[in-house]
């Protein structure tokens, strides 16, 4: 296994350890985030239920996803949420 390999795998191992962290507060207000992929420190996500359409999500992806995301994985430059 290459060195590159292993630090992607790491990555997203803490990767899914932020979005746990972050999902009980998602499912609460009815919503959830699925990750679709990490390219070049680039985090891909998916807001799902309620946060679809709800007039805070980008607020949310950008304060509390980023921010939790970046915690665990600092390499992350940022966070994208596709629809």
């Amino acid at each position: 296994m290459s060195m590159a390999t292993m630090t992607s795998e790491e990555t997203k191992s803490n990767v899914v350890k932020a979005l746990d962290e972050i999902r009980p507060f998602l499912q609460s207000d009815g919503g959830d985030i699925t990750l679709v992929s990490i390219e070049d420190n680039i985090v891909t996500v998916r807001l799902e239920g309620n946060c679809i359409g709800c007039s805070v999500n980008q607020m949310t992806l950008k304060s509390g996803v980023e921010m939790t995301i970046k915690k665990y994985a600092p390499q992350i430059e940022k966070v994208v949420n596709i629809t």
